[in-house]
């Protein structure tokens, strides 16, 4: 009977190798990622993509086993990162509250947030309020994890606790570290959002494709986050696969631009495609204006930096008007612009185009885009009469 007990303890009912309990670790890890970013994110809290009831609620079931996170609750914070992101209310700016918080305090900061009802309420609508979630998922979600627990135990023995112990840390460091606190720190940027979103990495594949945040940000409501010719988002692949099989369909993916040649002035065909794709415009206008202007300026001067400002943080900071500038830094940005027409034209230009796409009345906007792209072509600034060129052309492509 002992012999029986500590064999049972040793190898539990599986029996397996050490290769057999990796294998493990990585298929549920990777499991509970995809519940989190194509059930919780895509589909529940951005509604991009719909899964058949069969799919729909095993993804439920794994994230209550997985992670005890309750659907509500995730929803609800995840919608009002959207909301307020990089502000005082954003439950976990790294921009607001420091890098190294929500990098190692990502879980204590979710259930901090998570605890306010008046959000739960006010952004946590549309979510399952059916039998299971209102008497097992809802009111028992340490029940699932203590069950895993007992499952990892049975299956390897008392290994199980080590290897229940990484499934449990894996949603917190990944998804609340990783994604929520370097994805708004460090990485590259495809599009001029007005937070601080960042790409990891152009092949999302540890993560489910969160890692390519920037591109989320750009487009919140897409079920597909690799826009780029060399990005891989294996979360997408997965939900193209059960799409082949009917078991998922996909409602939104971000749009295409698309070009019309010979535009003379902007229409609201221009105007709607400048709105639907505001973060690639002002992506562009970094690219085409911005940058060209600012190494012009430097290579005038026979210099690397104006006054305090280096190239690329001068280059940033006109890249968002400054607007993650401390005081000191928006009084530097300010000296180096004052006196040099060239780049004080440009910022002011940004300005302008930013303003009208925050105008309510359509036509009020499409009027200030018209003289916005006249006035940028009568500048006497290539670069700027170049992009205006270019703004006409704007439409939004086909499906």
């Amino acid at each position: 009977m002992l012999d029986t007990l500590l064999n049972f303890a040793s190898n539990g009912l599986a029996n397996a190798g050490w290769l057999t309990m990796v294998l493990y670790v990585l298929v549920t890890t990777q499991l509970t990622i995809f519940a989190v970013t194509l059930y919780l994110h895509r589909s529940q809290a951005h509604r991009g993509v719909d899964f058949h009831p069969v799919v729909s609620h095993f993804l439920r079931f794994w994230n209550w086993l997985g992670t005890g996170m309750i659907t509500r609750e995730w929803v609800a914070v995840h919608r009002k990162h959207h909301a307020h992101c990089e502000t005082e209310q954003d439950p976990h700016s790294p921009q607001i509250i420091g890098i190294r918080k929500v990098f190692f305090e990502g879980s204590e900061l979710y259930r901090t947030a998570a605890a306010n009802e008046a959000d739960l309420e006010k952004y946590g609508r549309g979510t399952p309020d059916d039998w299971m979630e209102r008497h097992l998922y809802t009111p028992h979600p340490m029940l699932g994890i203590a069950l895993l627990a007992v499952i990892d135990l049975a299956l390897f023995g008392v290994i199980g606790g080590a290897i229940w112990a990484v499934q449990m840390v894996w949603i917190p460091f990944w998804a609340a570290g990783v994604v929520n606190g370097l994805a708004h720190w460090w990485g590259y940027r495809n599009f001029e959002t007005a937070d601080k979103a960042t790409n990891l990495t152009p092949w999302a594949l540890w993560c489910g494709g969160e890692e390519l945040h920037n591109n989320h940000h750009a487009f919140p409501s897409s079920a597909k986050f690799a826009l780029r010719r060399f990005e891989v988002d294996i979360g997408w692949v997965v939900i193209r696969g059960l799409e082949k099989v009917r078991l998922a369909k996909v409602l939104r993916v971000a749009p295409a631009l698309d070009e019309r040649p010979n535009v003379s002035l902007p229409d609201m065909v221009t105007l709607k495609a400048l709105l639907t794709h505001r973060f690639e415009a002002m992506t562009e206008y970094y690219r085409m204006v911005i940058k060209p202007t600012v190494r012009e300026q430097l290579s005038a001067e026979g210099t690397r930096r104006l006054g305090a400002m280096p190239r690329r943080r001068l280059r940033r900071a006109l890249a968002n008007g400054g607007r993650w500038l401390d005081k000191n830094g928006k009084t530097r940005l300010a000296a180096a612009v004052e006196n040099r027409p060239r780049l004080k034209q440009i910022s002011e230009y940004r300005a302008r185009l930013a303003a009208l796409m925050e105008q309510r009345r359509p036509e009020s906007a499409l009027a200030a885009l018209q003289q916005w792209c006249h006035d940028a072509e009568a500048s006497g600034n290539r670069k700027l009469a170049e992009f205006a060129a270019r703004l006409k052309q704007y439409s939004v492509a086909r499906a």
